[in-house]
């Protein structure tokens, strides 16, 4: 069966754009398009679509209100086209926490390339999106840090996802005492959407969060993220772990590429070191969990049912690479439990 998509998109440029790339799919099948919100309302009922495809600027309503009455009313997967911009980077945000499942960027020029790059996303984030596990809107409090403990020396966290895991990265750096092990992560998503993403964490984490700096020492009580289309590696520097930042090739199709950061990290930090994969589509990740096992590091990957999209996590336990399984809440207790003094 086809994945039908209803596209929900304004511009008729990009209603255009969007029903060229989509329906020239085997796959996929346009099953309609609507150009504002409350125009959508009524062809969901009607047409009953398989994933959303939804601008963030739209007209009568915008695109986040709309998104937070329908995760809900009629929770389904929605992925987010937005521009390249500081404001649509923040509001792209705000909706992956309502529940978007993802979000292609929309192709800054005309050129051919751009085209081909936007039209190769965006097919692949409407594919992972009708496989992904949507859930109702709730409002949960936010989850309290642990208190301060007493780490063991040279302990150092990697975490890594893609697909559905940027709420899943907030929980887990909430829920980890302000003296925490420096973090590293990587995160799959592009730039400035990176640099949003460290500073809306910022915002709420006790943790000090920022986009990684090439050269810099990793501190306890911070957390660092590869910046969009950089690789992240931690390097050991005497007593210290150094961040690395390259624009090396393309990793299991990424760049940052969560294999890239636990290979580096098994071996800067070794049995010092714990590695979390978290939601996302593919294989990235697992054989870095793996080098990570091998190095006797603790290894945690997130269980099917608390996963948006399983892919990454499976792939990990099926190869036997993780020694804890669980939802984010139980990994991050008992990531404090094993990298205790």
């Amino acid at each position: 069966m086809a994945i039908r998509v209803l596209i929900v998109e304004d511009s008729p440029l990009m209603q255009r754009l969007l029903s060229t790339i989509l329906g020239a799919q085997d796959d996929i099948k346009v099953a309609g398009i609507a150009g504002d919100p409350i125009d959508a309302r009524e062809k969901i009922k009607q047409l009953k679509p398989d994933v959303l495809t939804l601008d963030v600027e739209m007209p009568r309503m915008d695109g986040i209100t709309f998104l937070e009455r329908l995760m809900r009313l009629r929770p389904m997967p929605v992925v987010m086209v937005s521009s390249l911009t500081e404001a649509n980077a923040e509001v792209t945000l705000r909706a992956l926490e309502l529940g978007a499942i993802d979000f292609a960027t929309k192709p800054s020029g005309e050129g051919s390339r751009d085209l081909h790059v936007f039209g190769l996303d965006l097919i692949e984030k409407v594919r992972e999106a009708a496989q992904a596990e949507v859930r109702p809107l709730q409002v949960n409090p936010r989850p309290v840090a642990s208190e301060a403990v007493n780490f063991r020396p040279g302990s150092l966290i990697a975490v890594g996802g893609s697909t559905g895991a940027t709420e899943m990265i907030r929980e887990l750096l909430e829920r980890l005492p302000p003296n925490s092990p420096p973090v590293a992560i990587v995160q799959h998503m592009p730039e400035m959407f990176t640099r949003m993403f460290a500073r809306r964490l910022d915002d709420l984490c006790a943790l000090k969060v920022t986009e990684a700096e090439n050269g810099e020492v990793l501190q306890a009580g911070h957390a660092y993220i590869a910046p969009g289309d950089w690789h992240l590696r931690v390097d050991s520097q005497g007593a210290d772990y150094v961040a690395r930042i390259d624009q090396e090739p393309a990793v299991n199709r990424h760049r940052p590429a969560v294999d890239v950061l636990f290979e580096s990290a098994a071996r800067a930090a070794g049995s010092k070191a714990a590695g979390v994969l978290l939601t996302g589509m593919g294989r990235d990740g697992a054989e870095g969990l793996g080098k990570l096992k091998r190095a006797g590091a603790a290894t945690f990957a997130q269980d099917e049912a608390s996963c948006v999209v399983y892919g990454m996590p499976r792939a990990a336990i099926e190869a036997g690479y993780a020694g804890h399984v669980g939802d984010v809440a139980t990994i991050a207790g008992r990531l404090v439990e094993v990298l205790r003094r």
